[in-house]
């Protein structure tokens, strides 16, 4: 019998997390899950943890009431359980686990990514801040871990042996195009959007953009600050960065196309014209399958797509002069360093900023704006100098949201 793989899964109470768990859960034979963190929800994660008798846990969010939590792990003679972000990173080794789902939000995610390559393990990656903060420190880790790994213009035929792998849908779509291919022979990546809840809209349509019509995404069922992202075109910007990294693609080889179906979730454009696309259903629990059963293919507990009933498909060029995160995002990336990081924290705040009533919608990419021009770009160094970078920008992010 096959080993059970042992999974451990960062921000399990999550909208990746929960899947995730769906995934383990269609899979006991071939998933075993060790190790659970979350951030405040310690209801939740002790519902998890007893459901699946884990007894490695950590709650990020040192405040809350974790006695249930505590008890959890004192059931078992290895049990663990720490509160605060670096119980969350303890948790890498003290889990004994052979893969780690990165789901964290936001920049958090970064130091458990670079952990999790440093300590030999499989990182399974669905924080997207993991690479747009601090991709020029993650993706050598990854390379050193897994030479095969080939970018684009390598002459080398595109088949990792699993150390990093995309769980976001548009990545984990290049990804599979990828494979068996030549990266020499990679012309074009394109990555798919849905357009989100205001495609077609004007700027003049967007003032008084209130929260609840943002978080009205039409096909992905996502948490608060990635639907936001979404809206604003932000979370397409975060992926272009993303796919330079993970891929070695020049930001010029990158596409952004809106796909309103959200039926193919990303292409490859190869140098005789041929274009691969990766399809089907918009569920996540396909990804997020396929970066733990790699480089298998299990049986899926999701809905098949039927082509006979799935219609038109539609294509149209991002609006970027409306959706202005998406051109700020990708200068961020273009021009490198610590910018992306400064790009990012300013966009944190300001989501943040707008779910609480604080900032206009539209006063997410002036905030954007506005940090980055003040950002003087540095080299990427550590992740002590982008933890300097990051609570700088946050905190200009805010002078600027008090002034408006």
């Amino acid at each position: 019998m096959t080993r059970r793989k042992k999974v451990l899964v960062l921000g399990s109470t999550g909208s990746i997390g929960t899947q995730t768990l769906d995934v383990a859960r269609k899979h006991p034979e071939r998933l075993q899950i060790v190790g659970l963190a979350a951030g405040r929800r310690a209801s939740d994660l002790l519902a998890q943890a007893r459901e699946f008798g884990v007894h490695a846990l950590a709650l990020g969010d040192g405040q809350a009431d974790a006695e249930g939590l505590r008890t959890q792990a004192a059931s078992s003679d290895d049990g663990f359980f720490g509160m605060g972000e670096r119980a969350v990173i303890d948790l890498i080794d003290a889990s004994g686990c052979d893969v780690v789902v990165n789901s964290l939000v936001g920049a958090q995610g970064l130091r458990a990514s670079y952990e999790t390559l440093a300590a030999g393990k499989v990182l399974a990656l669905a924080n997207k801040e993991s690479l747009v903060v601090g991709g020029d420190l993650i993706m050598p880790l990854a390379h050193a871990a897994d030479p095969t790994y080939p970018r684009m213009g390598d002459d080398a035929e595109f088949r990792p042996r699993g150390a990093l792998l995309p769980i976001d849908s548009e990545h984990g779509a290049i990804f599979q195009c990828l494979l068996g291919e030549n990266a020499s022979e990679v012309d074009r990546l394109w990555v798919t959007a849905s357009g989100g809840p205001f495609r077609g809209k004007t700027r003049d349509q967007l003032v008084g953009v209130t929260p609840a019509q943002a978080l009205a995404h039409p096909t992905w069922n996502m948490g608060a600050k990635i639907t936001i992202d979404s809206s604003t075109l932000m979370n397409k910007g975060l992926e272009v960065i993303e796919a330079h990294h993970l891929f070695g693609a020049p930001y010029d080889s990158i596409e952004v196309v809106v796909q309103p179906q959200s039926a193919i979730h990303s292409m490859v454009e190869f140098a005789d014209g041929s274009v691969k696309a990766h399809l089907g259903t918009t569920d996540m629990r396909i990804p997020i399958q396929f970066a733990l059963s790699y480089p298998e293919r299990w049986d899926s507990p999701v809905a098949r797509m039927d082509f006979r009933t799935l219609g038109s498909l539609d294509f149209a060029a991002p609006d970027m002069d409306t959706f202005r995160c998406l051109a700020l995002a990708r200068q961020a990336g273009g021009r490198g360093g610590t910018l992306p990081c400064a790009m990012n924290a300013a966009n944190e705040v300001a989501v943040a900023a707008f779910l609480e009533g604080e900032c206009p919608y539209l006063g997410i990419a002036d905030c954007v704006e506005a940090v980055m021009d003040e950002h003087d770009v540095q080299a990427v160094e550590s992740i002590e100098q982008l933890v300097e970078v990051d609570a700088r920008s946050r905190d200009a992010a805010r002078d600027f949201i008090s002034n408006l």
